[in-house]
């Protein structure tokens, strides 16, 4: 090949050589001309593909390093446990390498949602710590539905974000037949012990459980259960329950407002009162969601209504439930919160005293505590808060179940309802 190259390059030359002197100078000149039109820079071109920049490597170095920290902070919590029987806050915050001031500036951010006073074994903590060793960012797992994170500002005080995700909600009847008592007998047919416990507490009015059911008594439920991602967060409703005895039934059906009533439009629980107390007090500080702070700009709601009342005031039950949290807060002071079936919950804050105990039964009236001045607070009076499926409303205008029946006008749409609900129960 190298030979065939050499031979063709002679070849070449001779022929060159042999051409007239003119035609030599010619050929000459078109390939100098040629070569240096094709050499010569096309300006156009060079000044759409590159410009000619200084570059400062000091400061891409000192980029490239901070977007390396900020990754790390993002992605890979310094600490993170599931909690388990036993784990105290103080001992958590201890265990994350965070100092105790730390800990009351994220209490006090926690003011808002109390979401540290409500862990359970299984939910998850993470915090994240800066190069400083400085706590960047906390967050809360309770589940794939719900998580609680608390952000530093500058000024080293906390934000707090509530991640509430709505899923996808299935459908589920359960049918069974009673063999022994209720409990182990809906157990079996693959209710959990939260699900059963609903739906005794929902027709404790109507039904004695441990003496009023027989063997071959039958039962239907229709669950409605949260899903993320395909997999099931735990989280269920009941939207419609029978219980067959005989010739007689016991029937339950939710309806649009969230409430229970019978299949003729009656409700199962006693309708509530507006405020949780004997008599109308001023209202020092109303709700406000988009509450902004007057020093510092930020948002910072307020999710009840505060009532200017006397230290030692009695604090009743706005409507039938069950005392889930009695606790005392650094920031919230004493305070008590009370479950009111599957979708009311209400909190009282800064108490004096509490007359009740965590797992107590309570029904609409029944004085539960004494109004206080303790926690953070410039004097005293009731804090009050109201919720429905866990968001905080204005309790003076929220929408809760304040009558018995329902309205004619109601009872067209409800009947449609327990017809549909029947027919996916088993029961038509």
């Amino acid at each position: 090949m190298q030979s065939g190259k050499f031979s063709f390059f002679k070849m070449s030359i001779i022929r060159f050589a042999a051409l007239p002197s003119l035609h030599r100078k010619i050929l000459m000149g078109s390939v100098l001309l040629f070569g240096g039109a094709f050499l010569l820079p096309q300006n156009q071109q060079l000044l759409s593909q590159r410009i000619p920049v200084e570059l400062d490597i000091e400061a891409l170095i000192s980029q490239s390093s901070s977007a390396s920290v900020s990754h790390v902070l993002i992605e890979s919590p310094r600490f993170e446990k599931v909690i388990v029987t036993g784990d105290t806050l103080s001992g958590l915050f201890e265990q994350g390498s965070v100092d105790q001031q730390t800990m009351y500036r994220v209490l006090e951010a926690d003011l808002n949602v109390l979401a540290l006073d409500t862990l359970q074994p299984g939910n998850q903590i993470q915090f994240w710590l800066d190069e400083a060793g400085e706590l960047e960012k906390l967050t809360l797992y309770f589940s794939a539905a719900r998580q609680v994170t608390y952000s530093r500002f500058d000024d080293g005080s906390f934000n707090v974000d509530e991640i509430n995700i709505e899923g996808i909600w299935r459908n589920r009847s359960v049918v069974g037949e009673i063999n022994g008592s209720f409990y182990l007998s809906a157990k079996k047919m693959g209710l959990n012990a939260a699900e059963i416990q609903g739906i005794e507490s929902l027709l404790k009015e109507k039904l004695n459980f441990a003496r009023d059911l027989r063997a071959g008594d039958k039962f239907s439920v229709l669950m409605n259960d949260q899903f993320i991602d395909g997999v099931a967060t735990g989280s269920s409703n009941i939207l419609g329950v029978t219980i067959d005895r005989g010739r007689s039934s016991i029937n339950a059906y939710q309806f649009s407002d969230g409430n229970f009533y019978d299949e003729k439009g009656r409700s199962l629980a006693r309708a509530f009162q507006r405020i949780p107390l004997t008599r109308n007090y001023r209202i020092s500080s109303s709700f406000n969601p988009n509450r902004h702070h007057p020093v510092t700009g930020r948002t910072s709601p307020h999710n009840g209504t505060d009532f200017a009342t006397p230290i030692g005031t009695k604090i009743i039950a706005p409507g039938d439930g069950i005392v889930s949290l009695v606790t005392d807060h650094r920031f919230a002071g004493k305070y008590v919160v009370i479950e009111h079936g599957n979708k009311y919950r209400t909190r009282y804050l800064h108490l004096s005293k509490s007359l009740v105990h965590k797992g107590q039964r309570v029904s609409r009236g029944q004085v539960i505590a004494l109004s206080g001045n303790t926690g953070r607070i410039t004097g005293p009076h009731l804090h009050y808060e109201f919720h429905i499926n866990g968001r905080a409303v204005n309790p003076m205008k929220a929408k809760i179940p304040m009558a018995s029946q329902l309205s004619k006008k109601e009872m067209g749409a409800f009947e449609q309802l327990v017809k549909v609900r029947k027919m996916m129960m088993g029961e038509v």
